[in-house]
């Protein structure tokens, strides 16, 4: 039987956490999935995976095994970029689904154009994804990060957020002069974990303190689009990222509040980033969606997008 087959399967298996699913991802039925790795352990002689109605997980030597599997396949893929001499074969990209809709839809059809042999797989979703256990090539993360060394960080952009209100909806209750003054305000909040009721605002001068307000709202929601459309109905005061709304505060649908502070929820060093396992630093594919992606969001004027990656 294939050993490639064999290695491609179990890895797969490993990262969705069962044959099904694996099944899926492959193309093949999930009978055949079972059948190379029940073939590998036999050849092995070894039991990698602990296998349940429920679930599929790794065993000990499962999992030592799927790390140089892992391994393997990245390098044969690399080798394969080499030969082939540009970006081709499948690229797995994870990302938030608002930020995609508006900033990597639109770079589909150049990416075609200069890559017609490349083929993207695009899994959007806003929680984060691992890496490894989904196979993912390519993430899309926005916030702040924790430097990993298994893992490269590019920054992209800046992910400045901003206060920002209707023009009705400041014309019947004021604009807030102080950050203290949101209390009194009906503001739309993200629903954080932990029941967060707070923002962070810090004046320009980098000298001053940041200060945490308490804010109060009849509207919560899970989705940053969903806050946007509330604001520009008129429902009160949202803190949005800039690459979200800055088309409507150009177009002045809506209105910058205190735009003499910067505004975070938690820490201020926050940032849009590419994470790449550093394993696959020198990808051909990867490079060439990362740096298609970079070039979009520089013409955007998002703030700044370093171009120099770091592990």
């Amino acid at each position: 039987m294939d050993r490639f087959a064999e290695l491609k399967a179990f890895c797969t298996v490993a990262a969705t956490g069962g044959f099904s699913p694996a099944a899926r991802r492959l193309g093949l039925v999930t009978s055949s999935v079972a059948r190379l790795v029940d073939a590998l352990e036999g050849r092995l002689g070894a039991v990698l995976l602990n296998r349940s109605t429920r679930s599929v997980t790794l065993t000990d030597a499962g999992r030592t095994y799927y790390e140089e599997a892992l391994r393997i396949l990245e390098r044969l893929d690399a080798a394969d970029e080499a030969a082939a001499d540009g970006a081709a074969g499948v690229l797995r990209v994870a990302a938030p689904v608002t930020f995609s809709t508006l900033y990597v839809a639109p770079i589909l059809p150049a990416l075609r154009a200069r890559h017609p042999r490349l083929t993207l797989d695009l899994r959007l979703d806003d929680a984060p994804a691992n890496l490894v256990d989904e196979a993912i090539d390519v993430a899309i993360r926005i916030g702040s990060l924790d430097p990993q060394s298994n893992l490269v960080a590019r920054k992209l952009a800046a992910h400045d957020r901003v206060l920002c209100a209707s023009p009705a909806y400041l014309a019947a209750h004021g604009a807030p002069e102080t950050p203290i003054a949101l209390a009194a305000h009906d503001c739309l909040q993200f629903a954080f974990g932990a029941g967060r009721r707070t923002w962070r605002l810090q004046a320009d001068d980098s000298n001053a303190d940041a200060e945490d307000v308490e804010v109060r709202g009849v509207v919560h929601a899970n989705n940053s689009e969903v806050l946007r459309q509330a604001a520009l109905g008129g429902l009160g005061i949202a803190m949005l990222a800039r690459w979200l709304v800055q088309r409507d505060l150009r177009a002045g649908t809506l209105v910058q509040v205190l735009p003499g502070y910067r505004v975070n929820p938690g820490p201020m060093d926050v940032g849009l980033y590419a994470l790449y396992p550093a394993s696959r630093r020198n990808s051909t594919k990867i490079r060439a969606f990362v740096d298609l992606l970079a070039e979009h969001l520089a013409a955007q004027d998002l703030g700044d997008h370093p171009s120099a990656p770091s592990a």
